[in-house]
């Protein structure tokens, strides 16, 4: 039996001696760094079974050596140890691909079944495939706005043009693009959706085109693309105006000479992909400012499509909260078969800044808490009933805190929940941007990010 190597990342130095020598006692190798750029070295170096890091560095965070690990060694498993205030970053980082958390201070016993889970499961196989297990659910709404938009998708899912979906946060942008993919001639073939916004600038190359071993630190064997995934299938870039410039480049060449070339490497590969991209920016005025090239847009825009917010469906709206109710008492055991007139009200005032996505998560936070049969007011968050409070009153104070909340909201879903650029896009500090979430009650809001 090997012995399992372990990478420690952690810039306090005696912790991360006292943890290696526990760890060297129940028979695991133990290897230090105490930054990510040393980590990196290692990872090159050593060629660890796992890695354990620390969420706080001196130099980057855990989540961006996370992000490199997953691109170079997809498969290798990464445990975050985090305070319990940073509980949240943790949860993102599980959503970026890492293993598991654990809170400090560490529980020794929780940390070894951890690792042992960890270390013994079959590594997983990628299936960039379509199956019906992966597919989101796709609800299709009633409302003559969104009738229009699927009966585009139809039509030219018949085609092979390249489509630009846009729409606000939570439209569901990725549910289209599954849809147009699913009624094209490529239905069988793969269906890859990457994150534009979720890639690193230095990474993005490696993780749309793939890169060869020694491409750079860390490049310890041949890896493949995105494109190379989606080959003869589709591939969904989502909010692709936030790709770097660099890549841009790269792209537009991809698409229009239908090669790619990994990074390190010289050879061109063919590849047949068909483009979905998607983007809740305004991307023909970005081209104005020189932020993204005229000639990309203009390839990728070969049939635009646009999704109509929540609050432009009226009609969608309780069928949607009706289905999700639906999915909800599934999945936890519960028994909710109505919605009470004054829950429906609060609902049916909201706006809905974040979309579908947004609804749903209130709606399972819902079900979840609801005791009777009957959803009721006491289990939606109080930032509903707040802002119906607001809409209630007439006077220019209660306008403009409802003004002033709005605009909160659909920042914070911008710069999706990151507080120091939604108070810098506000022109307000962060203090007092944290003093009017307090005051609004909009942490439960933050908390219901979508996924």
């Amino acid at each position: 039996m090997n012995i399992v190597k372990i990478l420690i990342v952690e810039d306090d130095r005696p912790f991360a001696s006292m943890l290696g020598k526990y760890l060297a006692r129940n028979n695991y190798t133990p290897i230090r760094a105490h930054s990510t750029q040393e980590a990196k070295r290692l990872l090159d170096k050593e060629e660890p079974d796992l890695i354990l890091t620390d969420v706080r560095l001196p130099d980057e965070d855990g989540l961006s050596l996370l992000e490199t690990i997953k691109t170079i060694k997809k498969e290798l498993p990464v445990i975050l140890m985090t305070s319990f205030g940073q509980v949240k970053s943790a949860v993102a980082a599980m959503k970026k691909g890492a293993h598991e958390y654990i809170t400090k201070p560490i529980d020794h016993e929780e940390l070894l079944r951890i690792i042992e889970e960890a270390t013994s499961s079959p590594k997983p196989t990628q299936k960039p495939t379509s199956t019906p297990s992966s597919k989101p659910d796709f609800i299709k709404g009633k409302s003559a706005a969104f009738q229009q938009t699927l009966e585009q998708a139809h039509l030219v899912a018949e085609t092979d043009l390249s489509v630009l979906i846009l729409g606000e946060s939570g439209t569901g942008k990725e549910y289209l693009s599954r849809y147009i993919h699913d009624h094209s001639t490529r239905s069988d073939k793969p269906f890859v959706a990457v994150d534009c916004g979720a890639l690193s600038k230095d990474l993005a190359g490696s993780e749309l085109f793939g890169h060869v071993k020694g491409a750079f630190t860390g490049a310890t064997s041949n890896k493949e693309g995105q494109f190379s995934a989606a080959n003869t299938g589709t591939l969904f870039l989502d909010e692709i105006g936030n790709l770097s410039y660099d890549i841009q480049v790269q792209l537009l060449r991809a698409i229009e000479e239908r090669t790619i070339r990994k990074v390190g490497d010289t050879t061109p590969q063919k590849v047949d992909v068909r483009i979905i991209a998607a983007t809740n920016e305004p991307l023909g005025e970005q081209t104005s400012s020189e932020n993204f090239r005229e000639d990309l847009y203009h390839r990728i825009n070969e049939f635009q499509i646009d999704i109509p917010p929540l609050r432009e469906r009226s009609e969608d709206l309780m069928d949607f909260v009706e289905q999700f109710i639906q999915t909800y008492n599934q999945e936890f055991g519960r028994n909710v078969t109505s919605i009470s007139p004054e829950a429906k009200q609060l609902i049916k005032n909201y706006r809905w800044p974040g979309n579908i996505r947004e609804l749903k998560n209130v709606i399972r936070r819902a079900v979840l808490l609801e005791k009777s049969t009957s959803l009721s007011p006491a289990s939606l968050p109080d930032f509903l009933s707040t802002r119906s409070a607001l809409e209630s009153k007439a006077d220019l104070k209660s306008m403009k805190q409802n003004r002033e909340i709005t605009m909160i909201k659909e920042t914070l879903i911008k710069t999706n929940y990151n507080k120091s650029k939604t108070a810098r896009l506000l022109n307000i500090d962060r203090s007092t941007l944290y003093d009017k979430i307090k005051k609004y009650d909009l942490e439960v809001f933050i908390d219901q990010r979508g996924e």
